[in-house]
């Protein structure tokens, strides 16, 4: 798709060498989003895709991950959908398996990891309570917690996991920049990963990840 596209619209989470595969003369956008930063509001995004579109251009709307997984894509197709823009969805790789899969974390595993869950630790703002219940995710046992966007609340989230009933020693790693090249992981419990990740200097973009299974790093990774 990308060999063919004449528009690419992406994210700053996508590898730019991707965009090496375009034919010249397409024309890129950069719509990404930085927490805190400056970014593209998702109503100008929908609007540029709409507009290049109905102008006959082949667009490829180009994310980091899989675009129906906390990457807004449900939302823009609902935009072309209204706009009458025929489109082709591409999964792809979500970061929290990326990351454990280069930190040499498996995710699930028959003895000690059969409920897996993705929850965002950066809900809409415009919500009028929270619906991640992350004391809820605390009780819950044999159990691997992907928290996505979560480096700005990390302290508060894994209080409440605790809160919850999770064991203050249970492993704990956070990986940034997940499969591009620079990836770094960190390894603690969930009592001692703020201080480790910040005495690494790691930030966003970073996947956490909670449970038994990363003690399986130390033989996998």
């Amino acid at each position: 798709l990308l060999e063919s596209a004449e528009v690419v619209v992406y994210d700053r989470l996508v590898h730019l060498a991707l965009l090496a595969l375009c034919p010249p003369g397409f024309e890129r956008i950069c719509v990404g989003k930085k927490a805190g930063g400056d970014s593209v509001d998702q109503e100008e995004i929908g609007a540029l895709l709409v507009e290049h579109a109905l102008a006959g251009k082949r667009v490829v709307r180009l994310k980091g991950g899989d675009p129906f997984v906390f990457g807004r894509g449900g939302e823009e197709a609902e935009v072309l959908a209204q706009a009458g823009v025929p489109f082709e969805i591409v999964p792809g790789v979500t970061s929290s398996l990326a990351a454990g899969a280069f930190a040499g974390i498996p995710l699930t595993h028959r003895e000690i990891a059969s409920t897996l869950v993705f929850a965002t630790g950066h809900e809409d703002p415009t919500k009028r309570t929270a619906s991640v219940d992350w004391r809820t995710l605390g009780a819950l046992r044999q159990a691997t917690l992907c928290i996505y966007m979560g480096m700005g609340r990390l302290e508060t989230i894994l209080a409440e996991l605790v809160a919850g009933g999770l064991a203050p020693h249970t492993p704990a790693a956070c990986v940034q920049w997940a499969s591009l090249g620079t990836q770094r992981t960190v390894t603690a419990t969930v009592g001692t990963l703020v201080e480790e990740t910040r005495r690494a200097g790691l930030a966003a973009p970073s996947i956490v990840l909670v449970g038994e299974v990363i003690r399986k790093r130390e033989s996998i990774a």
